[in-house]
């Protein structure tokens, strides 16, 4: 019988810097889940499923190779939205909120966007009244 060659297994063949194979991976980091325990099917989940979502594509989406520490804070940012959203919702319905934890949210929140890169842009909003409105010349 004809001797085989060894064949190295797949850790020996990977970088150091590739981490461990996916199987040994955390879903989280697969990007299976969002979370490590499931929250289960919750309003509140589905929109930090969504807020998520968008945060991520307004600083290039999943295929911009966000690192690590762009997930992380995108991730932050969803949370400390939805936080804001529900305090905003007691304070709609007229129950009292702790304004003090609801304005140092805001800021984080703001702190966490810059971070990102993300900025406040003004929108063109097209015409402006004087655009319409004839232009006199002014009597010299």
């Amino acid at each position: 019988m004809e001797a085989r060659p060894a064949v190295a297994p797949m850790s020996a063949i990977r970088n150091a810097s590739d981490g461990p194979p996916n199987k040994v991976k955390s879903a989280v980091t697969n990007g299976r889940r969002l979370h490590v325990v499931r929250p289960g099917d919750t309003a509140w989940s589905r929109r930090f499923r969504d807020v998520l979502a968008e945060i991520i594509s307004d600083i290039g989406g999943h295929d911009a190779g966000l690192s690590e520490g762009q997930r992380q804070l995108a991730r932050r940012a969803a949370t400390i939205s939805i936080t804001c959203e529900k305090m905003e919702g007691e304070a709609a319905a007229g129950h009292d909120i702790d304004f003090e934890q609801y304005g140092q949210l805001t800021d984080r929140l703001g702190r966490c966007f810059a971070r990102l890169g993300l900025r406040r842009q003004a929108r063109d909003l097209g015409p402006t009244l004087s655009d319409f409105l004839p232009r006199r010349e002014l009597p010299r």
